[in-house]
């Protein structure tokens, strides 16, 4: 009998109404504080699943009471944020972070603050301004009983320090460009040619511009250029000497992790860039079971403890907002108001570019632009280093952006250029102007606001309109692509920006649906098109979307969850009938073979069949890599695309011999008996043991920063897991290439406006950063079998399930 494609929603929704009988029938706690910086009451109602209900009577103590309720939760992660954004992580970490520190003061934002703070929303240097007090006011309070201050504190012996502005508009964790692919496909090209390496790569629509220019040093371009760059971009990586002596871990358990973390992080850049993506769609009414609009979003970040979004609502005079977002921000980057929702995906947008500069022979702070030389700005600063004295560094920039590496010897210096370090490039925060937005054109306008990241914006209206607005800075480069360096004698320069507006964008589709899953959405014939991005990911989860939604039947909130935990896999419905006139002379190959021709393509936890799939998909993945990409560029490569894979073994080229039909044949089942000399090294002989969704196969293990740094106990207080997952980075239910799922939708949201109290969330693993806190990791069962909460949105409803009231009263009541 066929399995169900969505074994877990179904489950997970049971039992949450369950929990949910439960929750409601508890007694409300309720505490009155007094809060200096108030200008009237606010009252904060905090629901069952930890989320934050903020009411206030303006806007002012609104934002202020979000920042103070984020600092609560999330105290340890807004420091390292603070830390990581002004360069201050070598005062904890000592000399390794001093090239991260300079890194980020390298980079920092420069200019015009209330110009910048203005720009994200008409009162935005308000509205931060009084998000910042709201944060500082939680530390104050924190620090007047530090013994209380969350465990991750006293492990590194370190406290909380007060925010400014800048904190908040930082670049630091932004998704913010394609510098490193764009080195890579240089080194690419310099090894083995602009054609190869098209037909390598999946570029797409189109045949973009790769050829190095001839005055770049080919060789030059292998050096370590990124460094600096990479070195804050990164996360923190802790260590057992950062840690109190009693809870420290033993070296060779922290070498065993550091090594795992290192391996991860190398795939994720590497290899993983499948697995770093989001779904989101919206369905007219007339498609739905309400006769209204629905909206979906399920963005795939790195999974974290704690998680990288936060809920919450917000409710003022002129605000009624409920949603997630990162929580060091103030306003709702994905959520709801009381006239539509609105989603978000990443739409690859290129806005860097690396600079090569000839250097003079007599002072290396001078490069060649067009027929003389310029002087590069230089600033001086100094970093408190622990352990250690403070270290000055240069920080130069040319009149593209900041200088990154210097080769004195080859008399060369790199620069990047940033479209991100214009005014309005903190990450997220024109959503303030969203959260505002009544109508389609109003979101719309307020997308022109949003520079970073490259997104796909959607938006259901309770009116009845659908709509989707790709957005992101994009430069406009007359005479290249973007996608290798290019010498900085002024030859190569932007020609202004793309107007968001003019990205591509749709309203209420002839389909009565729109779904993107980061695949290419640019239309044929777009005039911009070296202005939007060449990578995307594989189509797969985008058709699978499109296949469930558009298939007649008028569609239900139990379908939408159903299909963002969906695991068929397309790749396996494309891979598997190959096997199909094959025959294997081992036994155990032949049965592995037969019994994937019975299977239904879904990569169930439970099932046999997925696991044998997934390891040949793996085997198949390894082979074809080495097959077709020269062992010299592998590593610049990384993993081909599973559609130019498809394609290969689907008409098989002459890289498989002389018969290469025959070849491919013979390739199939070597990747085949691999897999399951594979599984049987890693699971048993039987394969009875070979489910996919288990401990040593299939799993989420979510670790906490601390986690590689700490005894084995307290590494238990921090993380979450190991469960059983299904799913892998090409179905909708996307839970990465690895074994264990580092990336995903750790958030989900889903709207039926309607009734915008039958909207239904998760946030893994809690909403709390606290490790003590209840909040911390109680969603993590719930999502671990792919369930949902309800979130309500109605004052009634939230007043019914809230389990915490906290009334915050100005200290100074206003006469």
């Amino acid at each position: 009998m066929r399995r169900s494609v969505f074994p877990r929603a179904l489950s997970g929704w049971l039992l949450l109404l369950l929990l949910l009988a439960a929750e409601v029938q508890a007694q409300t706690a309720t505490d009155t504080l007094r809060m200096p910086g108030l200008h009237a009451p606010v009252e904060i109602l905090r629901d069952p699943w930890g989320i934050a209900h903020i009411y206030a009577e303006n806007e002012a103590d609104l934002f202020f009471a979000q920042g103070y309720s984020a600092a609560r939760d999330r105290l340890f992660q807004f420091e390292i944020w603070r830390r990581q954004a002004t360069g201050t992580v070598a005062e904890i970490l000592g000399p390794r972070a001093i090239e991260r520190d300079a890194g980020t003061r390298l980079f920092l934002f420069r200019g015009d603050m209330e110009a910048e703070m203005n720009y994200y929303h008409p009162r935005g240097a308000a509205i931060i301004r009084a998000y910042v007090r709201g944060v500082n006011a939680y530390i104050a309070e924190a620090m007047r009983s530090p013994d209380t201050l969350p465990l991750e504190f006293h492990l590194l012996g370190i406290t909380p320090h007060p925010w400014t502005p800048a904190v908040v508009i930082s670049r630091h964790q932004g998704l913010l460009g394609n510098i490193n692919d764009e080195l890579d496909y240089g080194r690419a090209v310099a090894l083995l040619g602009p054609d190869a390496v098209r037909e390598l790569v999946h570029f797409h629509p189109g045949e973009p511009r790769l050829a190095l220019d001839p005055a770049l040093d080919a060789d030059a371009l292998f050096d370590d250029i990124l460094g600096r760059y990479n070195a804050f971009r990164r996360p923190i990586r802790f260590e057992p000497d950062d840690i109190a002596a009693a809870h420290r871990n033993d070296p060779a358990a922290f070498e065993h992790l550091a090594r795992a973390a290192e391996a991860a992080a190398h795939r994720l850049h590497r290899h993983e860039r499948e697995a770093i993506g989001s779904n989101n769609w919206v369905v007219s009414g007339r498609l739905t079971q309400s006769g209204y609009p629905v909206m979906a979003n399920d963005p795939h970040r790195v999974h974290a403890a704690p998680s990288l979004r936060y809920w919450v609502h917000l409710v003022a005079p002129g605000w009624n907002v409920i949603g997630g977002g990162e929580p060091e921000i103030p306003g709702v980057s994905i959520g709801h108001n009381e006239h539509g929702a609105w989603g978000l995906t990443v739409f690859p947008t290129d806005g860097e570019d690396l600079y090569v500069y000839d250097t003079h022979p007599d002072d290396p702070r001078r490069y060649r632009y067009g027929d003389g030389w310029e002087a590069m700005r230089v600033l001086q600063d100094t970093i408190r280093v622990k352990g250690q004295a403070p270290v000055v560094v240069d920080l130069a920039y040319t009149r593209h952006g900041p200088v990154v590496y210097e080769d004195a010897a080859r008399r060369k210096a790199y620069a990047v250029r940033a479209a991100w370090m214009e005014i309005g490039g903190a990450p997220y925060l024109a959503s303030l102007r969203m959260n505002q937005a009544t109508t389609w054109e109003e979101f719309r306008e307020a997308c022109s606001f949003s520079h970073i990241p490259g997104e796909n914006m959607v938006w259901a209206g309770r009116d009845g309109t659908i709509g989707w607005q790709a957005v992101g800075i994009a430069p406009i480069r007359p005479n290249w692509d973007g996608l290798v360096p290019v010498p900085g004698d002024g030859r190569y320069e932007w020609a202004g920006y793309l107007p968001i507006k003019e990205k591509p964008h749709v309203v209420n589709p002839d389909q009565g649906f729109w779904a993107t899953a980061n695949e290419n959405l640019v239309p044929p014939g777009y005039p911009h098109r070296n202005a939007v991005g060449w990578n995307w990911s594989d189509p797969y989860r985008a058709h699978r979307l499109a296949e469930v939604l558009g298939s007649g039947r008028r569609l239900s909130m139990m379908d939408m969850m159903r299909l963002q935990t969906d695991y068929l896999s397309l790749p396996a419905r494309n891979l598997v009938p190959l096997l199909h006139a094959l025959r294997a002379d081992d036994p155990a190959v032949e049965h592995a073979r037969r019994r994937l021709l019975e299977w239904d393509f879904v990569l169930d936890a439970e099932s046999v069949a997925a696991g044998i799939y997934v390891a040949w998909e793996r085997r198949l993945m390894e082979h074809t890599h080495r097959l077709f990409v020269p062992e010299a560029a592998r590593d610049a490569l990384g993993r081909i695309a599973m559609s130019t894979m498809i394609g290969w073994l689907t008409a098989p080229p002459p890289a498989f011999g002389p018969d290469p039909v025959a070849g491919r044949d013979a390739f199939l089942l070597q990747a085949l008996a691999e897999a399951i000399a594979d599984l049987t090294a890693k699971l048993g002989p039987d394969p009875g043991g070979w489910q996919y969704g288990q401990e040593r196969y299939k799993h989420a293990l979510i670790r906490h920063p601390l986690s590689a740094a700490v005894a084995e106990p307290v590494r238990q207080r921090l993380d979450a897991g190991p469960v059983p997952r299904g799913g892998n980075s090409y179905t909708v239910g996307n839970t990465g290439w690895g074994d264990n799922q580092t990336s995903g939708a750790s958030f989900r949201l889903i709207v039926d406006t309607a009734d915008w109290d039958a909207a239904v969330g998760m946030n893994a693993p809690g909403q709390s950063g606290n490790p003590d806190d209840p909040h911390y990791r109680d969603l993590f069962p719930l999502w671990a079998q792919d369930g949902f909460f309800p979130v309500y949105f109605s004052r009634g409803r939230v007043e019914a399930a809230a389990r915490h009231r906290a009334v915050l009263m100005p200290a100074n009541p206003e006469k």
